[in-house]
């Protein structure tokens, strides 16, 4: 059975929550999986796998460059694959934003990658502003204050679609029963 590695970016934990969800998922349908953190001096070894899924956050509008520099790094053995991307951001909590073709920021970031994935996700993030710096809550505060988010400084809200991601750990299964 194939081998996929789970990579992850994230800044605040969630994206890895979304991996681990995945990982029980795709591990239901009998493959193993490995989860690797995707750091700004990570050196991942691709070496031993047959897929990647890739997730990353969204913060400020853009994903962490380590997200880029890894795909751009990897794109010939990424293109060799049925490889899967997954993004998570906050705007995806509107319905209308949870698409490849509408949402701005994985639009964006898909033209700026040598790398055209098998599979898209794209989820709702959390917004948690305990965890948060000052900085962090009051922009994200705004941010969200100008999109009709939650702004209340208590506020720990999840807007991801768990069904949505167990759909997409159907999806890589089915990408690793075909051939690349």
């Amino acid at each position: 059975m194939a081998k996929i590695g789970f990579i992850y970016s994230t800044v605040d934990g969630h994206t890895v929550e979304i991996c681990n969800r995945l990982i029980e998922r795709v591990g239901e349908q009998g493959f193993e999986t490995v989860l690797l953190a995707l750091t700004a001096d990570s050196k991942i070894d691709l070496n031993g796998l047959d897929r990647v899924v890739l997730g990353a956050s969204i913060r400020y509008g853009k994903h962490r460059p380590e997200v880029a520099r890894f795909i751009n790094e990897n794109s010939a053995w990424l293109a060799s694959t049925r490889s899967a991307f997954f993004s998570v951001n906050a705007v995806a909590r509107k319905p209308e934003k949870k698409e490849p073709h509408t949402n701005p920021y994985v639009r964006k970031f898909l033209t700026t990658i040598q790398w055209q994935p098998a599979a898209i996700g794209i989820f709702g993030g959390r917004i948690h502003y305990a965890k948060y710096g000052f900085w962090d809550r009051t922009m994200i505060r705004f941010i969200m204050w100008m999109t009709n988010g939650p702004t209340a400084i208590d506020s720990n809200v999840d807007f991801t679609n768990w069904d949505e991601v167990d759909a997409f750990g159907k999806i890589i299964g089915d990408l690793g029963h075909r051939p690349a």
